[in-house]
């Protein structure tokens, strides 16, 4: 079969365009699917240039969001059948990730535990539903199931422009909060502007604490100012301004640190505001469910930068590294 291979670590000459690549097997209670469209992820990024400390099965076929169609269920398969269109929940807690530990979606067929088929409603189309888990089932914990974005909220989203980012203006826009989108153009602002975002900083021109204050006004120890809900998935130096710029009793929700997993925090801001400060680690399957529930009513369809083919998978990557995306590139085998 045709697929992306990693067979070493390092930088995107390493993925490999092979006509032959054998198909995986199957074995009891798992299926074969036919991937119809499968969406990039900073993590495949992470796993092709070898992550310090993690050893992955080489060689790899790297791809974790996956939509796509069964075309075989092996024995021990009871909620499944052949031609079900579906969505693969990319967990499985005895295996790990797929397309991390075992060959994923960057191919034309990739085998799943049948518990981890999720089936696809009628009216959401493959690609669509190759951005949902690994972005916008991620953002749906970190700002619905932890962070209880709500109506009367003001939220600030660092690192709006991408996948994740974009995910997470969408779902404060969708319950009618205020948000406030970070971002490092006035390109990306527009278009963020143009997705229900209320004001924009370029964190590149703009120091993000002041223009904050400037918009909603410095945080008053007697309540007032501030944001209500900071979402900080960068890390890298940030959290110092990111405790100055939320409100009493303000929330910061993470789910990760794109640019550095070190940083500092002044703790006085958390007692003295009365902070809370909330992880979020990756997604549940109610997630997914829900983010399919509301792409299959449109009233929250991802963002889609491009769709490209499984041999643009190197300019994909480039354009994933050098934050050139507004919203997921899906590629499509």
């Amino acid at each position: 079969m045709r697929a992306a291979v990693v067979r070493e670590h390092g930088d995107i000459t390493n993925i490999l365009i092979e006509n032959d690549f054998p198909e995986p097997e199957l074995e009891r209670g798992w299926v074969r699917v036919a991937v119809k469209a499968t969406s990039l992820n900073f993590h495949d990024i992470f796993s092709r240039r070898g992550m310090p400390g993690i050893k992955l099965p080489l060689p790899l076929v790297i791809g974790s969001d996956i939509a796509g169609e069964v075309v075989e269920v092996a024995d021990g398969v009871s909620n499944v059948s052949t031609g079900d269109r579906v969505l693969i929940d990319p967990i499985n807690f005895e295996r790990g990730m797929i397309g991390e530990r075992w060959n994923g979606g960057r191919a034309e067929y990739c085998v799943a535990d049948a518990r981890q088929i999720v089936p696809l409603p009628e009216s959401v189309d493959y690609e669509a539903a190759a951005c949902i888990p690994l972005a916008y089932a991620t953002a749906h914990r970190m700002m619905v199931t932890r962070g209880q974005v709500k109506a009367d909220d003001t939220v600030l989203v660092m690192g709006a422009s991408g996948g994740v980012g974009t995910a997470c203006v969408l779902l404060a826009k969708r319950v009618g909060a205020t948000v406030i989108s970070c971002a490092s153009s006035e390109d990306k602002l527009k278009r963020l502007s143009e997705l229900g975002s209320d004001h924009g900083i370029n964190y590149v021109d703009q120091d993000m604490r002041k223009a904050t204050w400037d918009i909603v006004g410095k945080p008053r120890i007697a309540g007032g100012g501030g944001v209500d809900l900071l979402v900080n998935s960068t890390g890298g130096g940030t959290w110092l301004d990111s405790t100055r710029c939320m409100s009493k009793g303000g929330r910061l929700v993470t789910c990760g640190a794109t640019a550095g997993f070190e940083d500092q925090i002044d703790i006085r801001y958390v007692w003295t505001y009365e902070h809370t400060l909330l992880g979020s680690n990756g997604w549940h399957r109610s997630d997914i469910i829900s983010m399919l529930d509301y792409a299959a009513d449109g009233s929250l369809l991802p963002v889609i930068d491009k769709v490209l083919p499984l041999e643009e998978v190197h300019e994909a990557e480039r354009l994933m590294e050098d934050r050139e995306v507004f919203g997921k590139i899906v590629i499509q085998p």
